[in-house]
């Protein structure tokens, strides 16, 4: 199978080709439970289409804490049957659907008190342990280890010998979440599914009570289409109850956003071989390896203002400062932070005023005929999520049951436990001959390594664009980790139509380098323009946007709360003007 593109002239082709013909599925959102929606349906062989209103992952599925993850904390709460369903897919996606893409990652838990802490956590590691195994997905990861006072300095020297008693070690995992999203458009895209980002629903069609289809504006051109389809489904995160309002009825369960956000700091500022995660008074606080950085997070605290562009405040980043520096042998300071980044989860609102309360678990409903919505539910499990979704949109399609065949409404079940996401396939060879390419192309083996970790097989589409133009083979001047060949693959390939896209969320050099990507706005934008057909003004138009937006959220970080925060961050524009 050839793995789609999703450059301009696909966005194009995608949206007329919504407009021409009625669709079974059409899915509105465009993030991780969207997307997986979207691969669920059209590997059943329902004739599907996509969209979203901004750049794909842009709201919460890009701003996550990275983590594939059981939600160990789950298990003090008793909610095994989450936890256990978790397990189940972080080893699918481990072992089988993602291996470029997920990989494990250690913690560390210091203990603070003698004898009972020990025997209680270390019962409930041996326990999410033990739930992994038993899904018959957990095999791949170490198990979890105790380690005294001295062993748990040994591989965290960074931590305040007073901060501990001793340590539990154990196994999760993690992944960019932004990539991960476009893998999946990108794979849904590879089996037919129709895919166009910034396209906005602005309205639903209706035939009597049933909802047939969406008003779609092109927000690149302002073209409008409409788009005809048996079944819509809402799978619009935070943005849930906007998108119903738009059939003017009231939904059947509200979902609440909740605050989190994130430091990225230099790996060299804390000691350590493993991730760190430790109890607050309200949570947990992970300190999670990504690269050459550290990841800190996150806090948990409600939000109604602005949803596309939260922003994290002072009070907020000193919190999270405040608590890790409470373990820390050399406390962190704002000097030390490269990058912060805010997002929202989907909380379905429930009856506890504290967002951490809420359930993580997901729902779907079913409000209108012709229109399903699904809402809640954590990032490792999108996948139960976009099945659900898309058995409840089977239903609705009242295609007949086929109970020989195994299926809903006479439509194959589910094949998505089975199917790879694009660059899956072959990556372990490859990584296996890592040597041998780096030899072949000239790129030093880490180069190499963290393509096949970014790309997997696909690495082969990049590598022929540096066999063409060898200047891309080189790093950003200013943003090292990544090539050029990146940024002209991420207009070419990925979908990326703004310079904010491949500095935020196609590469993550936005939250990488003290400069917050401005150094590095000019060549890229340069390298992205001979694809996206922009001349000089336009050029100009894409990096004074991208330094306004960076502006925007260093005063929103110096101020004192969400309010104020949320008025800086509102002072940049949304989308370069055209």
């Amino acid at each position: 199978m050839r793995t789609a593109t999703l450059g301009p002239a696909e966005r194009a082709a995608a949206l007329t080709a919504m407009a021409e013909r009625e669709l079974d599925v059409l899915v509105v959102g465009g993030g991780v439970v969207g997307a997986g929606t979207a691969l669920d349906a059209v590997t059943r062989g329902l004739s599907t289409g996509i969209v979203e209103a901004r750049d794909w992952a842009s709201g919460t599925s890009s701003r996550s804490s990275k983590l594939i993850h059981g939600g160990l904390r789950y298990l003090e709460m008793l909610d095994f049957a989450l936890v256990r369903e978790a397990l189940k897919e972080r080893g699918l996606l481990l072992e089988r659907l993602a291996p470029h893409l997920v990989k494990p990652v250690p913690f560390l838990y210091p203990l603070q008190h003698k004898g009972w802490e020990r025997l209680y956590a270390g019962s409930g590691v041996a326990l999410y342990d033990a739930m992994s195994v038993s899904s018959g997905h957990g095999r791949g990861l170490p198990v979890h280890r105790h380690l005294s006072r001295k062993g748990a300095l040994r591989v965290a020297p960074c931590l305040r010998k007073d901060a501990l008693t001793g340590a539990l070690q154990y196994y999760d995992a993690q992944m960019d979440d932004a990539r991960f999203v476009l893998t999946l458009v990108r794979t849904a895209a590879s089996y037919g599914a129709l895919a166009a980002a910034r396209a906005r629903v602005t309205g639903f069609l209706r035939e009597g009570e049933r909802v047939v289809g969406a008003r779609v504006q092109d927000v690149e051109t302002g073209g409008e289409y409409v788009v005809r389809a048996k079944q819509i489904v809402n799978a619009t995160g935070v943005w849930t109850d906007d998108t119903q309002a738009l059939i003017g009825e009231r939904g059947q369960f509200h979902v609440r956003a909740s605050k989190g956000i994130h430091l990225v700091v230099p790996k060299d500022r804390i000691h350590s071989t493993t991730g760190l995660i430790l109890r607050t008074e309200k949570s947990v606080l992970f300190v999670i390896p990504w690269g050459r950085h550290w990841i800190v997070g996150t806090t948990d605290t409600d939000w109604d203002l602005d949803k596309a562009h939260p922003a994290a405040s002072s009070a907020d980043i000193d919190y999270l400062l405040e608590h890790v520096n409470m373990v820390l042998a050399t406390p962190l300071s704002r000097d030390d932070v490269q990058g912060v980044y805010a997002g929202l989860r989907p909380l379905l609102a429930g009856e506890s005023d504290a967002t951490s309360k809420l359930s993580r678990e997901h729902t779907v409903a079913h409000p209108v005929p012709g229109l399903v919505v699904v809402a809640g539910g954590k990032y490792t499990t999108y996948r139960v999520m976009a099945k659900d979704a898309v058995d409840e949109a089977v239903h609705g399609l009242g295609l007949g049951a086929s109970p020989a065949r195994g299926a809903w409404g006479g439509v194959a079940p589910c094949v998505t436990e089975d199917t790879p996401l694009a660059g899956a396939e072959g990556y372990r060879a490859l990584w296996n001959a890592r040597a041998r390419i780096a030899a072949r192309t000239g790129l030093h083996v880490v180069r190499v390594e963290h393509l096949l970790n970014r790309y997997g097989s696909l690495t082969e589409e990049l590598l022929a664009l540096v066999a063409e133009d060898p200047s891309l083979g080189r790093p950003l001047a200013a943003a090292d980790d990544y090539l050029r060949a990146e940024v002209v693959y991420a207009a070419s390939h990925e979908g990326a139509r703004h310079l904010d896209d491949v500095l935020t969320r196609r590469t993550r050099v936005s939250i990488e380098t003290f400069d917050r990507g401005t150094r590095s706005a000019r060549e890229a934008a340069e390298l992205m323009a001979p694809v996206l057909g922009w001349d000089a003004s336009r050029i100009d138009k894409e990096v004074e946007h991208y330094e306004k937006r960076v502006e925007a959220e260093r005063e929103s970080q110096r101020q004192p709360d969400d309010l104020t925060a949320d008025a800086a961050r509102l002072g940049a524009p949304d989308i370069v003007p055209i």
